[in-house]
């Protein structure tokens, strides 16, 4: 079953929308562009010998989606589920063969507007996520949402060599 975002947030018309979401404690954001669904966590198959950032598959309607911890990806470890828990299904890749990947995270916040003079580069030092994992950051109440690359992120070539090498 589909849980909606929590709320939206109303915006100008150079504004872009970005899923905001938390893993661990931290304050994630990824444009709706890509956004297919999300869905709460629940069957995931294990599959033998693959990363632990590779939490196993779903069936998404006849879709067998691999399933990324992003705890685990982003180097804090793997991500305890919750009541909140949930799967962001992504569509990733060219329009003729897109890719689906499912990114756990601990919970899905809210839609918001970010107009793109509110972007910030990020710090070339002191932050946790690799830079090419950034777009950018974002001043927010309570702090600074770090808006994501998701393609970089959920890498199909990256996360493939990660599980090739598992296997070596």
């Amino acid at each position: 079953m589909s849980q909606p975002a929590a709320s939206v947030i109303e915006a100008s018309d150079d504004a872009q929308q970005y899923l905001t979401f938390r893993v661990g404690q931290e304050l994630y954001a990824m444009t709706t562009d890509c956004v297919r669904e999300i869905i709460e966590y629940a069957q995931v198959t294990p599959v033998p010998m693959m990363p632990t950032l590779l939490r196993g598959v779903i069936n998404l309607r006849g879709a067998v989606v691999p399933v990324v911890d992003l705890g685990e990806r982003f180097g804090s470890g793997q991500t305890a589920l919750g009541s909140r828990s949930c799967i962001v299904i992504v569509e990733l890749g060219d329009t003729e063969q897109p890719q689906l990947l499912g990114a756990l995270v601990d919970s899905v916040s809210a839609v918001r507007h970010i107009e793109e003079g509110a972007l910030r580069p990020a710090p070339t030092f002191g932050h946790a996520l690799r830079t090419d994992f950034v777009q950018g950051m974002v001043r927010v109440e309570d702090g600074f949402l770090t808006l994501l690359q998701i393609e970089q992120v959920l890498s199909i070539c990256e996360l493939a060599a990660l599980a090739g090498q598992r296997h070596a």
